[in-house]
């Protein structure tokens, strides 16, 4: 399922290759791509180096698309474009992001919820 997911997110290039500027280049990525991978994030135990690794092919299609300069802030990308950044979305963060929120999902969720009570005693068990 990964390696579905990973291909999904490769659609990436085809808004790259695109001749829309750089703005809704980066909106769209933030819109379309990263939501694919949003989805398993809960689901799919993603490794770390897995995660580090979709964020430098991203980056990778940015400068072979002459989006992003090789020797330019990597930073930078990922800072809001209202505080000087490019505002691209990164997957390491957007994970993070996920997991926090089903976590205070099923935190404020009732407790007579029988799906969430399944979940719950799943992982209590493992």
């Amino acid at each position: 399922m990964k390696e579905r997911f990973k291909q999904e997110y490769r659609r990436l290039r085809i808004f790259i290759k695109s001749e829309l500027n750089a703005r809704n280049k980066n909106a769209e990525t933030g819109a379309l791509a990263v939501p694919i991978l949003r989805y398993s994030f809960g689901i799919i135990n993603w490794r770390i180096e897995e995660k580090t690794q979709i964020d430098r092919e991203t980056r990778k299609m940015l400068t072979m698309y002459k989006m992003h300069h090789p020797k330019a802030d990597i930073d930078r990308l990922y800072v809001k474009r209202k505080k000087g950044g490019r505002g691209l979305v990164q997957v390491e963060a957007a994970y993070k992001a996920e997991i926090i929120n089903i976590a205070k999902y099923f935190k404020g969720k009732n407790k007579e919820d029988q799906f969430v009570n399944i979940v719950k005693n799943h992982e209590s068990t493992n």
